[in-house]
Protein backbone atom coordinates (compact mmCIF):
# COMPACT_ATOMS: atom_id res chain seq x y z
CA UNK A 1 0.00 0.00 0.00
CA UNK A 2 1.76 3.05 -1.22
CA UNK A 3 0.93 6.64 0.26
CA UNK A 4 0.13 8.91 -2.85
CA UNK A 5 0.54 12.69 -3.31
CA UNK A 6 -1.84 15.29 -2.99
CA UNK A 7 -2.59 17.00 -6.28
CA UNK A 8 -1.69 20.29 -6.57
CA UNK A 9 -1.40 22.84 -9.86
CA UNK A 10 2.33 22.80 -9.09
CA UNK A 11 2.63 19.07 -8.92
CA UNK A 12 0.37 17.76 -11.13
CA UNK A 13 2.56 17.82 -14.18
CA UNK A 14 5.31 15.76 -12.29
CA UNK A 15 3.19 13.11 -10.77
CA UNK A 16 0.80 12.42 -14.15
CA UNK A 17 3.30 12.57 -16.70
CA UNK A 18 4.33 8.94 -16.42
CA UNK A 19 0.67 8.34 -18.27
CA UNK A 20 2.76 8.34 -21.58
CA UNK A 21 5.87 6.24 -20.05
CA UNK A 22 7.86 9.84 -20.36
CA UNK A 23 9.42 11.37 -17.41
CA UNK A 24 9.01 15.37 -17.25
CA UNK A 25 10.68 18.08 -15.07
CA UNK A 26 9.59 21.54 -14.43
CA UNK A 27 12.03 23.31 -16.95
CA UNK A 28 13.00 26.80 -17.25
CA UNK A 29 11.10 28.16 -20.80
CA UNK A 30 14.71 31.28 -20.83
CA UNK A 31 17.68 29.47 -19.66
CA UNK A 32 16.66 25.38 -19.75
CA UNK A 33 17.48 24.68 -16.22
CA UNK A 34 15.94 21.45 -14.93
CA UNK A 35 14.27 22.34 -11.03
CA UNK A 36 12.62 19.85 -8.70
CA UNK A 37 10.84 19.98 -6.82
CA UNK A 38 8.88 22.14 -8.65
CA UNK A 39 9.08 25.95 -8.11
CA UNK A 40 7.19 29.10 -9.39
CA UNK A 41 10.68 30.68 -10.34
CA UNK A 42 14.23 29.44 -11.66
CA UNK A 43 16.93 29.68 -9.26
CA UNK A 44 19.44 30.04 -12.07
CA UNK A 45 18.35 32.83 -14.27
CA UNK A 46 14.90 33.88 -11.66
CA UNK A 47 12.82 33.84 -15.16
CA UNK A 48 9.20 32.93 -14.16
CA UNK A 49 8.29 31.10 -17.36
CA UNK A 50 8.75 27.59 -17.13
CA UNK A 51 6.64 23.84 -18.42
CA UNK A 52 6.91 20.22 -18.19
CA UNK A 53 10.31 19.45 -19.88
CA UNK A 54 10.68 15.58 -20.99
CA UNK A 55 13.91 14.21 -19.96
CA UNK A 56 15.49 10.48 -20.67
CA UNK A 57 14.29 8.61 -17.52
CA UNK A 58 17.61 7.42 -17.31
CA UNK A 59 20.09 8.34 -14.22
CA UNK A 60 22.65 7.08 -11.37
CA UNK A 61 22.18 5.89 -7.83
CA UNK A 62 24.29 8.34 -5.89
CA UNK A 63 22.57 7.44 -2.12
CA UNK A 64 20.39 4.45 -1.32
CA UNK A 65 19.05 2.21 1.94
CA UNK A 66 17.87 -1.61 2.34
CA UNK A 67 14.44 -0.18 4.57
CA UNK A 68 14.16 -3.41 6.76
CA UNK A 69 11.45 -1.78 8.92
CA UNK A 70 7.97 -1.55 8.77
CA UNK A 71 6.60 1.70 8.31
CA UNK A 72 3.45 1.48 6.98
CA UNK A 73 0.90 -1.64 6.67
CA UNK A 74 1.36 -3.37 3.16
CA UNK A 75 4.10 -2.21 2.37
CA UNK A 76 6.51 -4.92 3.26
CA UNK A 77 10.09 -5.21 3.81
CA UNK A 78 13.07 -5.10 2.66
CA UNK A 79 12.91 -2.98 -0.58
CA UNK A 80 15.25 0.12 -1.43
CA UNK A 81 14.91 3.64 -1.15
CA UNK A 82 17.16 5.60 -3.31
CA UNK A 83 18.62 9.00 -4.47
CA UNK A 84 18.77 9.10 -8.24
CA UNK A 85 20.19 11.54 -9.86
CA UNK A 86 19.12 12.60 -13.45
CA UNK A 87 21.62 12.14 -16.58
CA UNK A 88 20.34 15.42 -18.11
CA UNK A 89 21.53 17.30 -14.91
CA UNK A 90 23.08 15.71 -11.92
CA UNK A 91 21.84 18.16 -9.72
CA UNK A 92 18.18 17.19 -10.28
CA UNK A 93 17.42 14.29 -8.06
CA UNK A 94 14.48 11.82 -7.24
CA UNK A 95 13.89 9.85 -4.22
CA UNK A 96 12.68 6.74 -5.95
CA UNK A 97 12.74 2.68 -5.41
CA UNK A 98 14.72 0.81 -7.39
CA UNK A 99 12.88 -2.29 -8.64
CA UNK A 100 13.63 -5.17 -10.89
CA UNK A 101 16.52 -6.57 -8.63
CA UNK A 102 18.07 -8.10 -5.56
CA UNK A 103 17.98 -5.43 -2.78
CA UNK A 104 21.86 -6.10 -2.20
CA UNK A 105 22.64 -5.94 -5.72
CA UNK A 106 21.55 -1.99 -5.72
CA UNK A 107 24.99 0.07 -5.38
CA UNK A 108 26.13 3.79 -5.42
CA UNK A 109 27.04 4.44 -9.24
CA UNK A 110 24.20 1.78 -10.61
CA UNK A 111 23.11 3.06 -13.69
CA UNK A 112 18.82 2.88 -13.90
CA UNK A 113 16.08 3.82 -15.93
CA UNK A 114 12.70 4.79 -14.93
CA UNK A 115 9.57 2.59 -15.09
CA UNK A 116 6.26 3.81 -14.17
CA UNK A 117 3.91 2.29 -11.56
CA UNK A 118 0.22 3.78 -11.69
CA UNK A 119 -1.54 4.18 -8.84
CA UNK A 120 -5.25 5.89 -9.05
CA UNK A 121 -4.20 9.19 -11.11
CA UNK A 122 -0.72 9.03 -9.89
CA UNK A 123 2.14 7.72 -11.86
CA UNK A 124 5.15 6.95 -9.42
CA UNK A 125 8.66 7.06 -11.51
CA UNK A 126 9.98 3.81 -9.73
CA UNK A 127 14.26 3.12 -11.67
CA UNK A 128 14.93 -0.59 -12.78
CA UNK A 129 18.93 -1.02 -13.28
CA UNK A 130 20.47 -0.96 -16.71
CA UNK A 131 23.10 -3.50 -16.13
CA UNK A 132 25.70 -0.31 -16.27
CA UNK A 133 27.76 1.55 -13.91
CA UNK A 134 28.66 5.28 -14.28
CA UNK A 135 32.27 6.37 -14.63
CA UNK A 136 31.71 9.92 -13.66
CA UNK A 137 30.80 10.32 -9.61
CA UNK A 138 27.93 12.63 -9.81
CA UNK A 139 28.18 14.00 -6.25
CA UNK A 140 30.39 16.98 -5.70
CA UNK A 141 33.13 16.44 -3.62
CA UNK A 142 32.07 18.34 -0.22
CA UNK A 143 34.20 21.26 0.80
CA UNK A 144 33.94 23.39 4.05
CA UNK A 145 31.73 26.64 3.14
CA UNK A 146 32.70 30.36 3.67
CA UNK A 147 29.85 32.03 5.52
CA UNK A 148 29.23 35.91 4.82
CA UNK A 149 31.43 37.44 7.64
CA UNK A 150 29.81 39.20 10.91
CA UNK A 151 28.09 42.75 10.05
CA UNK A 152 29.82 43.87 13.12
CA UNK A 153 32.14 43.51 16.03
CA UNK A 154 29.04 43.30 18.59
CA UNK A 155 28.24 39.86 19.84
CA UNK A 156 24.57 39.43 20.63
CA UNK A 157 25.34 36.32 22.25
CA UNK A 158 27.08 38.26 25.01
CA UNK A 159 24.46 40.23 26.44
CA UNK A 160 22.42 36.85 27.95
CA UNK A 161 23.58 34.09 29.55
CA UNK A 162 22.45 30.31 30.46
CA UNK A 163 21.05 30.88 33.83
CA UNK A 164 18.67 27.72 34.74
CA UNK A 165 17.81 24.33 33.91
CA UNK A 166 15.36 21.71 34.68
CA UNK A 167 13.57 18.52 33.64
CA UNK A 168 11.08 16.54 33.90
CA UNK A 169 11.08 12.29 34.26
CA UNK A 170 12.19 10.99 31.23
CA UNK A 171 11.38 7.53 30.23
CA UNK A 172 9.34 5.08 27.66
CA UNK A 173 5.73 5.07 27.98
CA UNK A 174 5.17 7.19 31.15
CA UNK A 175 1.45 7.40 30.47
CA UNK A 176 1.95 10.94 31.77
CA UNK A 177 -0.49 14.01 30.31
CA UNK A 178 2.54 15.78 28.80
CA UNK A 179 1.80 19.70 29.90
CA UNK A 180 2.12 18.07 32.98
CA UNK A 181 5.87 16.87 32.06
CA UNK A 182 6.24 20.23 30.59
CA UNK A 183 5.43 21.99 34.16
CA UNK A 184 7.48 19.75 35.82
CA UNK A 185 10.41 20.99 33.77
CA UNK A 186 9.60 24.29 34.05
CA UNK A 187 9.19 25.07 37.88
CA UNK A 188 12.06 23.07 38.22
CA UNK A 189 14.83 25.81 35.87
CA UNK A 190 12.93 28.67 37.03
CA UNK A 191 13.41 27.84 40.70
CA UNK A 192 17.48 26.32 39.56
CA UNK A 193 17.95 30.37 38.51
CA UNK A 194 16.51 31.34 41.59
CA UNK A 195 14.05 32.94 40.34
CA UNK A 196 9.42 33.38 40.49
CA UNK A 197 7.49 32.59 37.99
CA UNK A 198 6.44 36.92 37.90
CA UNK A 199 10.43 37.30 36.65
CA UNK A 200 9.35 35.31 33.21
CA UNK A 201 8.76 37.51 31.19
CA UNK A 202 9.45 35.57 27.84
CA UNK A 203 7.95 32.06 26.32
CA UNK A 204 10.04 29.74 23.62
CA UNK A 205 9.66 26.77 22.11
CA UNK A 206 10.38 24.18 19.74
CA UNK A 207 8.40 23.18 17.69
CA UNK A 208 5.11 24.92 19.00
CA UNK A 209 1.80 23.81 19.52
CA UNK A 210 1.69 22.13 15.75
CA UNK A 211 3.74 19.27 17.25
CA UNK A 212 1.19 17.59 19.84
CA UNK A 213 -0.08 15.12 17.67
CA UNK A 214 2.29 12.95 17.15
CA UNK A 215 3.61 13.29 20.38
CA UNK A 216 6.43 16.62 19.22
CA UNK A 217 5.05 18.89 22.15
CA UNK A 218 2.17 19.52 24.80
CA UNK A 219 0.55 22.05 22.27
CA UNK A 220 3.00 24.63 22.76
CA UNK A 221 3.16 28.25 24.38
CA UNK A 222 -0.56 28.66 24.25
CA UNK A 223 -1.00 25.48 26.92
CA UNK A 224 2.50 26.66 28.87
CA UNK A 225 0.60 30.26 29.35
CA UNK A 226 -2.66 28.89 30.26
CA UNK A 227 -0.95 26.40 32.80
CA UNK A 228 1.17 28.44 34.45
CA UNK A 229 -0.79 31.76 34.00
CA UNK A 230 2.58 33.80 32.92
CA UNK A 231 2.15 37.27 31.29
CA UNK A 232 5.07 36.85 28.72
CA UNK A 233 6.22 40.44 27.06
CA UNK A 234 7.25 37.90 23.63
CA UNK A 235 6.51 34.76 22.59
CA UNK A 236 8.13 32.10 20.30
CA UNK A 237 7.75 28.86 18.90
CA UNK A 238 7.81 26.82 15.33
CA UNK A 239 10.24 25.01 13.47
CA UNK A 240 11.52 27.27 11.12
CA UNK A 241 14.49 27.90 12.91
CA UNK A 242 17.84 26.57 13.90
CA UNK A 243 17.04 23.52 15.14
CA UNK A 244 14.97 23.06 18.33
CA UNK A 245 18.38 25.55 19.89
CA UNK A 246 16.89 28.23 17.93
CA UNK A 247 14.29 28.34 20.67
CA UNK A 248 17.16 29.25 23.04
CA UNK A 249 19.06 31.67 20.29
CA UNK A 250 15.73 33.45 19.57
CA UNK A 251 15.08 33.93 23.03
CA UNK A 252 18.75 35.49 23.39
CA UNK A 253 17.97 37.78 20.82
CA UNK A 254 14.90 39.04 23.04
CA UNK A 255 17.08 39.65 25.54
CA UNK A 256 20.03 41.29 23.92
CA UNK A 257 17.50 43.88 22.57
CA UNK A 258 15.89 44.56 25.72
CA UNK A 259 12.65 42.80 25.36
CA UNK A 260 12.74 40.29 27.79
CA UNK A 261 15.27 39.85 31.23
CA UNK A 262 13.95 36.14 31.92
CA UNK A 263 12.71 34.03 29.00
CA UNK A 264 11.91 30.59 29.50
CA UNK A 265 12.45 27.95 26.96
CA UNK A 266 10.96 24.42 26.57
CA UNK A 267 11.23 21.27 24.68
CA UNK A 268 8.64 18.50 25.51
CA UNK A 269 8.41 15.05 23.67
CA UNK A 270 5.55 11.84 24.26
CA UNK A 271 6.58 10.34 21.47
CA UNK A 272 6.57 6.83 23.04
CA UNK A 273 3.56 7.39 25.01
CA UNK A 274 1.78 8.90 21.94
CA UNK A 275 2.53 6.03 19.80
CA UNK A 276 1.29 3.55 22.33
CA UNK A 277 -2.03 5.10 22.70
CA UNK A 278 -2.60 4.79 19.09
CA UNK A 279 -2.04 8.85 18.59
CA UNK A 280 -0.53 10.01 15.16
CA UNK A 281 0.17 13.37 13.65
CA UNK A 282 -2.06 13.50 10.41
CA UNK A 283 -4.59 10.72 9.24
CA UNK A 284 -5.63 9.52 6.44
CA UNK A 285 -6.04 10.51 2.75
CA UNK A 286 -2.67 11.99 0.39
CA UNK A 287 0.78 13.75 1.56
CA UNK A 288 1.89 16.91 1.11
CA UNK A 289 4.50 19.08 2.38
CA UNK A 290 8.18 17.28 3.57
CA UNK A 291 6.54 13.62 2.73
CA UNK A 292 5.04 14.16 -0.66
CA UNK A 293 8.17 13.15 -2.59
CA UNK A 294 8.56 10.47 -0.19
CA UNK A 295 5.88 8.84 1.40
CA UNK A 296 4.84 7.26 -2.26
CA UNK A 297 8.09 5.06 -2.03
CA UNK A 298 7.90 4.26 2.09
CA UNK A 299 10.97 6.63 2.65
CA UNK A 300 8.65 7.92 6.21
CA UNK A 301 11.43 8.11 8.71
CA UNK A 302 14.42 9.66 9.16
CA UNK A 303 16.17 6.53 9.26
CA UNK A 304 15.86 6.21 5.01
CA UNK A 305 16.78 9.85 4.54
CA UNK A 306 20.01 9.80 6.87
CA UNK A 307 20.89 6.37 5.51
CA UNK A 308 21.18 7.17 2.25
CA UNK A 309 23.50 9.94 2.79
CA UNK A 310 25.30 7.85 5.21
CA UNK A 311 26.21 4.68 2.44
CA UNK A 312 26.96 7.68 0.00
CA UNK A 313 29.89 8.66 2.89
CA UNK A 314 30.87 4.51 3.75
CA UNK A 315 31.35 4.55 -0.43
CA UNK A 316 32.88 7.62 -0.86
CA UNK A 317 35.65 7.44 2.18
CA UNK A 318 36.16 3.84 2.62
CA UNK A 319 34.63 3.79 5.80
CA UNK A 320 33.04 0.59 7.57
CA UNK A 321 30.18 0.25 10.33
CA UNK A 322 32.39 0.17 12.96
CA UNK A 323 32.66 3.82 12.96
CA UNK A 324 29.13 4.18 13.29
CA UNK A 325 29.31 1.34 15.91
CA UNK A 326 32.31 3.52 18.15
CA UNK A 327 29.35 6.25 18.45
CA UNK A 328 26.57 3.80 19.64
CA UNK A 329 29.47 1.97 22.64
CA UNK A 330 30.60 5.58 23.28
CA UNK A 331 27.23 6.49 23.82
CA UNK A 332 25.86 3.43 26.42
CA UNK A 333 28.81 3.70 27.95
CA UNK A 334 28.91 7.40 29.15
CA UNK A 335 25.19 6.38 29.84
CA UNK A 336 25.96 3.61 32.45
CA UNK A 337 27.12 6.97 34.57
CA UNK A 338 23.73 8.66 34.09
CA UNK A 339 21.01 8.03 36.62
CA UNK A 340 18.44 9.84 34.05
CA UNK A 341 19.60 7.69 31.04
CA UNK A 342 16.88 4.90 29.83
CA UNK A 343 19.51 2.31 28.42
CA UNK A 344 22.47 1.79 30.75
CA UNK A 345 23.20 -1.42 30.31
CA UNK A 346 26.15 -2.39 28.88
CA UNK A 347 27.35 -2.76 24.53
CA UNK A 348 30.06 -4.21 23.39
CA UNK A 349 30.82 -3.64 19.66
CA UNK A 350 29.29 -7.42 18.90
CA UNK A 351 26.06 -6.13 20.54
CA UNK A 352 26.02 -3.71 18.10
CA UNK A 353 26.55 -5.70 15.11
CA UNK A 354 24.43 -8.17 16.12
CA UNK A 355 20.91 -5.83 16.70
CA UNK A 356 18.02 -6.09 13.98
CA UNK A 357 18.51 -3.87 10.94
CA UNK A 358 16.46 -0.74 10.41
CA UNK A 359 17.65 0.56 7.25
CA UNK A 360 20.99 0.56 6.07
CA UNK A 361 23.65 1.19 7.29
CA UNK A 362 21.58 1.49 10.61
CA UNK A 363 20.75 -1.16 13.17
CA UNK A 364 18.66 -0.60 16.26
CA UNK A 365 21.43 0.71 17.96
CA UNK A 366 22.04 3.37 15.60
CA UNK A 367 18.48 5.34 16.20
CA UNK A 368 17.56 6.94 18.66
CA UNK A 369 15.32 6.10 21.55
CA UNK A 370 11.20 7.22 21.85
CA UNK A 371 10.90 8.54 24.65
CA UNK A 372 8.62 10.64 26.96
CA UNK A 373 10.29 14.21 29.33
CA UNK A 374 10.80 17.78 28.87
CA UNK A 375 13.75 20.05 29.32
CA UNK A 376 13.50 23.47 30.36
CA UNK A 377 16.40 26.33 29.78
CA UNK A 378 16.05 30.06 31.68
CA UNK A 379 18.18 32.79 29.31
CA UNK A 380 18.75 35.50 31.62
CA UNK A 381 20.21 39.08 30.68
CA UNK A 382 24.00 39.13 31.36
CA UNK A 383 23.63 41.94 33.80
CA UNK A 384 21.64 39.19 35.90
CA UNK A 385 24.26 36.69 36.00
CA UNK A 386 26.30 37.84 39.39
CA UNK A 387 22.27 37.43 41.35
CA UNK A 388 21.86 33.58 39.94
CA UNK A 389 22.71 31.12 42.66
CA UNK A 390 24.70 28.93 40.39
CA UNK A 391 27.44 29.61 37.77
CA UNK A 392 25.87 31.48 34.82
CA UNK A 393 27.00 29.69 31.02
CA UNK A 394 28.14 32.10 28.50
CA UNK A 395 26.86 31.59 24.90
CA UNK A 396 30.41 32.55 23.60
CA UNK A 397 29.35 32.59 19.42
CA UNK A 398 26.52 30.69 17.41
CA UNK A 399 26.44 29.45 13.98
CA UNK A 400 22.93 29.40 11.94
CA UNK A 401 23.91 30.34 8.37
CA UNK A 402 22.20 28.11 5.51
CA UNK A 403 24.53 27.52 2.92
CA UNK A 404 23.57 24.45 1.49
CA UNK A 405 19.57 23.48 -0.06
CA UNK A 406 17.34 23.01 2.88
CA UNK A 407 16.58 19.78 1.38
CA UNK A 408 17.05 15.97 2.42
CA UNK A 409 17.66 15.00 -1.03
CA UNK A 410 18.27 17.89 -3.28
CA UNK A 411 21.37 19.18 -1.30
CA UNK A 412 24.34 17.88 1.15
CA UNK A 413 24.48 14.06 0.64
CA UNK A 414 27.82 13.37 2.16
CA UNK A 415 27.24 14.38 5.22
CA UNK A 416 23.96 15.30 6.92
CA UNK A 417 22.47 17.93 5.55
CA UNK A 418 22.75 21.45 7.40
CA UNK A 419 25.88 21.03 9.18
CA UNK A 420 28.15 21.89 6.85
CA UNK A 421 27.30 25.86 6.99
CA UNK A 422 26.07 26.23 10.58
CA UNK A 423 29.49 24.72 11.38
CA UNK A 424 31.14 26.95 9.92
CA UNK A 425 29.60 30.19 10.57
CA UNK A 426 30.35 29.18 14.19
CA UNK A 427 34.04 29.60 13.84
CA UNK A 428 33.10 33.23 12.06
CA UNK A 429 31.96 34.42 15.37
CA UNK A 430 34.34 33.74 17.73
CA UNK A 431 38.46 33.80 18.29
CA UNK A 432 38.64 30.63 19.92
CA UNK A 433 38.67 27.30 17.40
CA UNK A 434 38.06 23.23 17.70
CA UNK A 435 40.96 22.48 19.67
CA UNK A 436 39.65 24.97 22.52
CA UNK A 437 36.49 22.71 22.74
CA UNK A 438 36.86 20.39 26.40
CA UNK A 439 33.62 18.73 25.22
CA UNK A 440 31.26 18.17 22.45
CA UNK A 441 27.37 17.65 23.36
CA UNK A 442 26.43 16.54 19.18
CA UNK A 443 23.04 15.56 17.95
CA UNK A 444 22.61 11.82 17.38
CA UNK A 445 19.41 10.82 15.85
CA UNK A 446 21.48 8.46 14.18
CA UNK A 447 25.32 7.64 14.53
CA UNK A 448 25.82 8.81 11.78
CA UNK A 449 24.82 12.37 12.60
CA UNK A 450 27.11 12.81 14.84
CA UNK A 451 29.97 11.84 12.46
CA UNK A 452 28.73 14.26 10.07
CA UNK A 453 28.73 17.03 13.13
CA UNK A 454 32.44 15.97 14.02
CA UNK A 455 33.66 16.61 10.89
CA UNK A 456 31.88 19.76 10.26
CA UNK A 457 33.23 21.58 13.16
CA UNK A 458 36.40 20.76 12.28
CA UNK A 459 37.88 18.36 14.59
CA UNK A 460 39.09 16.58 12.07
CA UNK A 461 39.11 16.27 8.58
CA UNK A 462 36.33 15.66 5.58
CA UNK A 463 35.92 11.45 5.76
CA UNK A 464 38.36 11.18 8.52
CA UNK A 465 36.33 10.32 11.13
CA UNK A 466 37.27 6.86 11.45
CA UNK A 467 41.20 7.28 12.37
CA UNK A 468 40.24 9.97 14.33
CA UNK A 469 38.00 8.56 16.53
CA UNK A 470 40.50 5.51 17.34
CA UNK A 471 37.99 2.99 17.50
CA UNK A 472 36.35 5.54 20.23
CA UNK A 473 39.00 6.63 22.29
CA UNK A 474 39.23 9.31 21.36
CA UNK A 475 35.55 10.41 21.90
CA UNK A 476 35.31 8.45 25.04
CA UNK A 477 35.07 10.58 28.53
CA UNK A 478 38.95 10.57 29.40
CA UNK A 479 39.43 11.17 25.73
CA UNK A 480 40.69 14.07 24.07
CA UNK A 481 37.29 15.04 23.28
CA UNK A 482 34.69 13.39 25.57
CA UNK A 483 31.15 13.35 23.22
CA UNK A 484 28.06 13.27 24.41
CA UNK A 485 29.08 12.16 28.61
CA UNK A 486 25.35 11.76 29.08
CA UNK A 487 24.72 9.25 26.56
CA UNK A 488 23.10 11.11 23.91
CA UNK A 489 19.53 10.59 22.28
CA UNK A 490 20.98 6.85 21.54
CA UNK A 491 20.77 5.76 25.32
CA UNK A 492 19.40 8.54 27.37
CA UNK A 493 16.63 9.09 25.38
CA UNK A 494 15.47 11.51 22.32
CA UNK A 495 14.71 14.79 23.75
CA UNK A 496 15.21 16.62 20.30
CA UNK A 497 18.53 19.00 21.00
CA UNK A 498 17.31 19.99 24.64
CA UNK A 499 18.70 17.32 26.40
CA UNK A 500 22.23 18.48 24.91
CA UNK A 501 21.40 21.86 26.29
CA UNK A 502 21.05 20.80 29.82
CA UNK A 503 24.10 18.19 30.04
CA UNK A 504 26.38 21.22 28.45
CA UNK A 505 25.27 23.16 31.42
CA UNK A 506 25.57 21.26 34.55
CA UNK A 507 29.28 19.64 32.49
CA UNK A 508 30.22 23.45 32.64
CA UNK A 509 28.96 24.26 36.20
CA UNK A 510 31.04 21.20 37.10
CA UNK A 511 27.40 19.50 38.30
CA UNK A 512 27.84 16.04 36.43
CA UNK A 513 28.57 13.56 38.96
CA UNK A 514 30.54 10.72 37.98
CA UNK A 515 30.08 11.44 34.07
CA UNK A 516 31.64 15.06 34.89
CA UNK A 517 34.52 15.82 32.49
CA UNK A 518 37.53 17.29 34.28
CA UNK A 519 37.71 20.66 34.12
CA UNK A 520 35.31 21.67 31.48
CA UNK A 521 35.20 25.20 30.45
CA UNK A 522 33.85 25.52 27.18
CA UNK A 523 31.37 22.87 25.03
CA UNK A 524 29.92 22.94 21.68
CA UNK A 525 26.52 22.17 21.46
CA UNK A 526 24.59 21.00 18.05
CA UNK A 527 20.69 20.90 17.89
CA UNK A 528 19.33 19.35 14.75
CA UNK A 529 18.89 16.23 12.64
CA UNK A 530 18.30 17.56 9.87
CA UNK A 531 17.32 20.80 8.06
CA UNK A 532 17.69 23.42 9.81
CA UNK A 533 20.05 23.29 12.46
CA UNK A 534 22.11 25.21 14.63
CA UNK A 535 25.33 25.10 17.28
CA UNK A 536 26.19 27.29 19.91
CA UNK A 537 29.45 27.49 21.82
CA UNK A 538 28.95 27.58 25.33
CA UNK A 539 31.74 28.97 27.98
CA UNK A 540 31.69 28.91 32.30
CA UNK A 541 31.91 32.04 33.25
CA UNK A 542 34.60 33.98 33.75
CA UNK A 543 36.74 32.23 31.50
Amino acid sequence: MRLLPQLTPANTSFWTSGADGRLRIQGCSDCGTLVHPPVPICPKCRSRAHAPTEVSGRGTVIGFTVNAHQWLPGFEPPYVIAVVALAEQADVRLTTNIVGCAPDEVHIGQEVAVRFEQHEDVWLPLFEPTGGTDPVDRVPEPSRPVPRPPVSDERFEHRSVLSGIGRSAIGRRLMVDPLSLTVDACLEAVADAGLTLADIDGLSTYPGGDGALGGMSEGGVTAVEEALRLNPTWINGGMDIPGPGGAVIAAMMAVASGLCRHVLCFRTVWASTSAALGIHAGGGGRVSGMFEYRGPFGAMSAANWIGMNANQYLHRYGATRELLGAIAVNARANAARNPAAIYRTPMTMDDYFAARPISSPFGLYDCDVPCDGSIAIIVSAAETAGDRPRPAIRVEAVGTQINERVSWDQGTLTHEPQVLGQAAHLWTRTSLRPADVDLALLYDGFTFNAVSWLEALGFCGLGEAQDWIDKGRRIALDGELPVNPHGGQLSEGRTHGFGFLYEAVAQLRHEAGARQVADARTAVVTTGGGTPSGVLLLQRDGH
